[in-house]
């Protein structure tokens, strides 16, 4: 028995969006408003990628970015959840899919030591160029019409499952924990013994419940949690199965 917990990690894992967050090492903390207003939907890898060309043309070091991102709060209980997992990892494999980048959530993992709770994270490839600058570049490219140019999730989660199948790996269910819209395509991907565990709150229980309405409700079941004690009392629920 052996079930495969998969995370969203902005507003999930921490309590904010980790590619807003990095705007309080900008000069005054914030970005020009001809940046700001640069964003077109569904292409927020390029523009993160502008944002970082103006902080390395304003001198923030990569130092400076670690300092920052390390200060962002975990989202409440999430240091016991993460904990707990870790002391059960005979029982759950944990993989993040996220639309961050790698160098942020290396930083935040490991300053928290929670690295080894996880077995893969899925996000944007990111790295310093030789002149300093952050660089960041779309997890691949995929032809899924409901997900933002960068990162299909459901297709991270498809081709994980198919390669640890081909391992000999299958799971009794899989526990989806997310909070935003581009959390819906691998929600909608799951079976009936699985779970869906939205965030209070957030788009993604609304696109739920929105789906529900509509009559096409997704197959799997859907616990809302509003604190990370919540995915934990469940967790432990599961353990005693």
């Amino acid at each position: 028995m052996k079930f495969l917990l998969v995370f969203d990690f902005d507003h999930t894992i921490v309590d904010e969006n980790s590619d807003t967050w990095i705007v309080k090492c900008a000069p005054e903390k914030k970005l020009p408003n001809g940046l700001r207003n640069s964003y077109r939907p569904g292409h927020w890898t390029e523009y993160m990628g502008r944002v970082f060309v103006y902080l390395g043309d304003n001198g923030v070091k990569e130092d400076d970015m670690e300092r920052t991102m390390t200060t962002i709060p975990f989202t409440a209980g999430m240091v016991d959840l993460l904990g707990f997992i870790g002391e059960n990892k005979e029982l759950f494999d944990c993989i993040i899919v996220s639309d961050s980048n790698t160098v942020f959530i290396d930083w935040i993992l490991k300053a928290a030591d929670f690295h080894k709770v996880f077995d893969e994270v899925f996000t944007n490839p990111a790295a310093f160029s030789s002149t300093g600058y952050l660089t960041v570049q779309n997890f691949h490219a995929h032809h899924c019409p409901k997900c933002p140019k960068n990162l299909c999730k459901r297709k991270v989660l498809k081709e994980f499952l198919d390669k640890q199948l081909e391992r000999g790996v299958s799971y009794t269910r899989i526990v989806y924990i997310g909070d935003g819209g581009n959390d819906l395509c691998p929600v909608m991907f799951l079976k009936k013994d699985d779970v869906a565990m939205p965030r209070q709150g957030y788009t993604l229980e609304k696109k739920i419940a929105q789906l529900a309405q509509d009559l096409s409700p997704v197959e799997c079941s859907v616990l809302v949690w509003s604190s990370a004690t919540d995915i934990m009392s469940y967790l432990k629920l599961l353990t005693k199965e």
